[in-house]
């Protein structure tokens, strides 16, 4: 079969889309990819993926849309698809109106968070869940990375069938490594006894950047590594004044590490991993963190409740409250045995649930590939 794996931005089809993109190609199908172009399209292309480039608006306005909807179905008709696979909401929903209406025999998608399950204003809400209730509609076979999401769908009607996939990455990269450690420690000027909280993800708003730095300022001593960047494309506040109040008030405490191509290593040299997120669909940083051995600290979401079994593997904190996640934080900086123990749980929890073959194999064979 010829399939398109199809998301919104270059960051989403390196870490979302490219070990689907591979599994479909190991069972003998020609794969093509599109998002907007990007840096991060390198490696899918190095590795003989052909990803065509389709500018995506983040917007509201239906307008804004046309041209990436024009430039999917010239695509479609040109390619004669027998299978696209469509991701993220706005992309998600252009992508499927586009191969209905050039007749591609079958259309899938894939929810990583529902957009009305976002704080926000409540028109916004309705909004998202009208254009999740349309998408539905030209959907085939519609997959969720979270057990709640896929009730979600079915409950309200988006999908009778919605079904879980879960989401996984490669416990070959992931592990821990005392060697890794202790280099990369030695390297960062740290003591035997500095714990260190790391934190990976874009840097807006809804990640909860702004609670987890106030709570730093409550854990006497710990380390804090920020660990992501801010995309282009990227809306809400900026985040600029929130991390230099932190450099400030922390000092060489906080370190901010930029984009990185080699998270597992940094993983491999922290003490606790910390998400306190507002939305998230089933975040991989969390499965990453958990198969090096790390407790999360995570906040009581939907996706997150999935990983993180409070008291056992980590934490779940409230959303949007520092006093809560300062107090979790506290907790495992104090108490090193604590932490071998819940990384330990996590861990195994991680290789028995959230390994990506497994997910990749159960998606493919959903999607019937």
């Amino acid at each position: 079969m010829k399939v398109l794996q199809l998301t919104n931005v270059d960051f989403s089809l390196r870490h979302f889309l490219l070990p689907l993109m591979r599994g479909a190609r190991g069972r003998g199908h020609e794969v093509v990819g599109i998002s907007a172009e990007g840096p991060l399209l390198d490696q899918p292309r190095e590795e003989g993926f052909r990803v065509l480039p389709v500018p995506m608006a983040r917007s509201l306005n239906p307008r804004d849309h046309l041209p990436a909807f024009h430039q999917l179905r010239r695509i479609m008709r040109e390619e004669r698809f027998d299978l696209v696979h469509a991701h993220m909401p706005i992309s998600g929903f252009l992508a499927r109106a586009a191969a209905r209406a050039e007749g591609v025999p079958r259309v899938a998608y894939t929810c990583h968070g529902f957009l009305f399950n976002q704080p926000g204003p409540l028109w916004r809400r309705g909004l998202s869940l009208g254009v999740e209730w349309l998408g539905g509609r030209m959907t085939d076979t519609f997959l969720t990375v979270s057990e709640e999401e896929a009730a979600d769908a079915r409950r309200l009607r988006i999908h009778r069938h919605a079904t879980a996939t879960g989401n996984g990455r490669d416990p070959a990269l992931f592990h821990p490594d005392a060697g890794a450690r202790a280099a990369l420690r030695a390297e960062m000027g740290l003591a035997e006894g500095d714990c260190v909280v790391i934190g990976i993800s874009r840097l807006v708003r809804h990640k909860g950047w702004p609670e987890l730095l106030q709570a730093m300022e409550r854990v006497p001593g710990a380390h804090l590594w920020v660990v992501g960047e801010r995309l282009p494309t990227d809306h809400g506040e900026d985040l600029t004044p929130h991390f230099a109040r932190a450099a400030e008030v922390l000092g060489p405490r906080l370190k901010m590490l930029g984009y990185r191509h080699d998270v597992a290593r940094w993983l491999q040299a922290a003490d606790i991993f910390a998400l306190p997120s507002h939305f998230e669909g089933l975040p991989m940083s969390v499965i990453e963190a958990m198969l090096t051995g790390l407790p999360v600290v995570a906040t009581d979401i939907s996706g997150c409740r999935e990983q993180v079994v409070s008291g056992e593997t980590g934490y779940l904190v409230p959303p949007m409250q520092v006093s809560g996640l300062a107090d979790a934080l506290a907790r495992l900086a104090a108490d090193a045995l604590l932490r071998q123990k819940m990384g330990a749980a996590g861990l195994a929890r991680a290789r028995s649930l959230f390994t990506e073959q497994v997910v990749v194999d159960r998606t493919l064979d959903l999607l019937g590939l």
